[in-house]
């Protein structure tokens, strides 16, 4: 009778250990498949997350796109207000050049006007000794005229032929032809051919 209870017993203290050993084989088995399984659902969540968040961020993305921080806002208008600086400068630059050539207009207007007055007078007093020439010339032909042929032979002929057929020129026929006859030889020839080539020169019609 003893031995039968002792081996009941002994029957259930290895049944209990028998059990406690599964309790703790299953117990490591749930533990090893939660620390197994962690990472995969993680994953999967990440998954799911990185699949759905297209459909959200392009919007959150492109409305942050289209407003510029107060960074980019500051560059933008420094940019702008260096721009306006650079036009500005440029600005007075061919202000100043313009300036500076309508001042030159002006210049070389009164330096225009100077030389066309200095013009008028010089032709003025080119036409005063034109006239006053003209003049003493013709008073000297009347005193060559007046004198008597022998002695206005005589100057005429120290005279240099082209001069003295210019004299000649204007003299009247008679007090010409006098002075003429009153030359030697050579001095009238010299003249005759200075007198026909200035007559040649004239145009015939």
């Amino acid at each position: 009778m003893a031995k039968a209870n002792k081996s009941q017993k002994m029957e259930k203290a290895r049944r209990g250990t028998l059990m406690l050993l599964a309790v703790f084989l299953m117990g490591s088995a749930v533990v090893r498949i939660a620390l197994e399984a962690a990472p995969a659902i993680a994953r999967e969540v990440a998954d799911i997350k990185s699949d759905e968040a297209p459909v959200e961020k392009p919007v959150a993305a492109t409305g942050l796109a289209s407003v510029p921080d107060s960074a980019e806002m500051q560059a933008m208008l420094a940019a702008f207000q260096k721009r306006e600086e650079k036009l500005a400068a440029r600005e007075a630059e061919v202000e100043d050049r313009m300036r500076a050539l309508e001042i030159a207009d002006q210049a070389i207007d009164k330096k225009l006007q100077d030389l066309e007055e200095a013009e008028q007078k010089l032709l003025a007093t080119l036409a005063l000794a034109d006239g006053a020439a003209e003049q003493d010339v013709t008073t000297l032909t009347t005193v060559y005229e007046q004198m008597k042929p022998k002695d206005a032979s005589a100057l005429f002929e120290e005279m240099d032929p082209t001069f003295a057929a210019g004299f000649l020129a204007r003299m009247k026929p008679e007090a010409a032809a006098g002075i003429m006859a009153g030359l030697s030889p050579e001095a009238a020839y010299t003249i005759s051919v200075v007198l026909a080539g200035r007559n040649g020169e004239v145009p015939k019609e």
